[in-house]
């Protein structure tokens, strides 16, 4: 689905609610523990229970996380914000109520920039707002009955709201991108989308252009990228065949199955009057000095958007590259290391986006784990730089080096014998041969025949034995050919 194309004359209409689960050690109210996988309702306390006499307590490292997500994202840190009772009954949220933030969030307003293959887009936020997750209800297990499991009732999470800016599956795949590579660059969330940490829920509509907005339904619990997409696509086509059957949308909730590749309604979509929202009468108003704010700008790192600019000042990389090699901070520092030691930036650039990231593809590693260091990298690319190694040279050094064969460059060349042949005389005698023995296609070049010169260079590069430079011969065989 274009970014731009309307779907059979319909404009897409999308916005965006994520939950991000905060990285702090313990609940947004409690001291209970966070960590994922512990056996059922073994990190549930009493406040998360909810038994009688138990307080809420503010949790300052969630609120922390917060402040640096609206610093991230060049929104308003509100000084003063409130917390709510968000009230509505499922078995597995112990109090009848969620604590959350409504008419008060405490970040207001911002944008997310990304790229949409060339083109720059920005996604407007309405607000980020912090709130306590429920627990889990689990049906597999249990026959006619469900088993209730409390660990993360009291989760931190911070829910980020877009306007509903989008007009494509690939325009919202690529914010939801975006928004993760934020999250995780300024460490407060995880990202662990199959853990829950990172979910999100898309509201589509569709809408004749120039026309109102379209009735929403709201695809829940989105947790893999390319889920998200096939969802967000078949919504579309149902709705609009809703509409051209000469039905009107309702408002829903709805769930995608992966297996099917469809969504389906699992209630009507509540408003927020159905939440009988009101003030938490246990929590006090939460007061964010101008001071705590420039505490957090302090500590926060330098984000993937500058460096992404600074990649494309300093080093004079193109936009795709810059925003490619800055999706994470670890991949960001090796791409620098590689690039200070070799001098050779876009060299550093397309090893790093091709040979690196294939390889690290097929292995399911991240950077950190890549058995070929930083300056090993670079050392080989100034092999490649100053001549002494082709490419497909090149490729045979970085196989051994992957492998584990040797981790100095110069004795795998050396051991090789890659090394490209420098003697001027030698290559001389290697054309005036292959022209020799190939008077066919020397004939058909001065004909005009391209391809007749291309199998002279392949010619000259098997008599070599792969180690002449390309360029080199190609100036001249087109000398001894004039």
């Amino acid at each position: 689905m274009s970014a731009t194309a309307s779907v059979r004359g319909y404009e897409v209409v999308i916005g965006f609610e994520t939950h991000a689960q905060l990285a702090t050690q313990s609940k947004l109210f409690s001291r209970a523990p966070t960590a994922f996988g512990a056996a059922p309702n073994t990190q549930a306390c009493a406040v998360d229970l909810a038994l009688p006499g138990t307080l809420p307590v503010m949790n300052r490292a969630a609120v922390e996380c917060a402040i640096r997500l609206g610093l991230a994202l060049g929104a308003r840190i509100a000084p003063v914000s409130v917390f709510a009772r968000k009230n509505y009954f499922y078995p597995d949220l112990p109090k009848g109520y969620q604590i959350s933030q409504f008419e008060i969030p405490v970040v207001q307003g911002g944008a997310v920039d990304f790229l949409l293959g060339a083109e720059k887009k920005t996604v407007r936020l309405v607000r980020a707002h912090l709130e306590e997750d429920a627990g889990k209800s689990l049906h597999e297990d249990f026959v006619g009955q469900s088993g209730i499991d409390l660990n993360r009732a009291g989760t931190p999470l911070l829910e980020i709201v877009t306007e509903p800016d989008m007009r494509s599956s690939e325009e919202a795949v690529a914010y939801a991108r975006e928004l993760h590579r934020i999250v995780t660059w300024i460490g407060i969330c995880d990202g662990n989308m199959q853990e829950g940490s990172f979910r999100c829920d898309a509201n589509v509509s569709v809408r004749r252009p120039g026309e109102p907005l379209g009735t929403r339904r709201e695809i829940k619990n989105l947790n893999s990228f390319k889920f998200m997409q096939q969802a967000i696509d078949y919504e579309v086509r149902w709705q609009i065949a809703q509409i051209e059957d000469g039905h009107a949308i309702r408002q829903a909730t709805v769930l995608f199955d992966p297996d099917s590749g469809e969504t389906r309604a699992m209630r009507s979509k509540e408003d927020a009057a159905d939440y009988r929202y009101f003030p938490d009468p246990d929590l006090p108003p939460l007061h964010i000095p101008e001071q705590w704010v420039q505490e957090q700008r302090a500590r926060m790192p330098e984000l993937p958007r500058s460096m992404a600019a600074r990649f494309v000042a300093d080093y004079g990389l193109p936009e795709y590259d810059a925003a490619t090699l800055t999706q994470s901070p670890g991949l960001a520092a090796w791409f620098e290391a590689v690039a200070l030691a070799s001098g050779q930036a876009k060299l550093a650039s397309n090893w790093i986006m091709g040979e690196v990231s294939r390889r690290l593809n097929q292995a399911e590693i991240g950077i950190g784990q890549a058995p070929v260091s930083a300056a090993q990298l670079a050392a080989l690319i100034r092999r490649i730089a100053d001549a002494t190694l082709s490419h497909s040279a090149a490729r045979q050094v970085f196989d051994a080096l992957w492998s584990g064969e040797s981790a100095d460059v110069d004795a795998l060349i050396a051991a090789k014998g890659l090394a490209q042949m420098n003697d001027s005389g030698a290559l001389e005698q290697i054309v005036d041969a292959v022209i020799a023995a190939n008077a066919e296609n020397v004939a058909q070049f001065r004909a005009g025949k391209a391809k007749a010169f291309n199998a002279l260079v392949g010619q000259v590069m098997k008599a070599s034995q792969g180690k002449v430079n390309p360029q080199q011969v190609n100036e001249l065989l087109k000398t001894r050919l004039a």
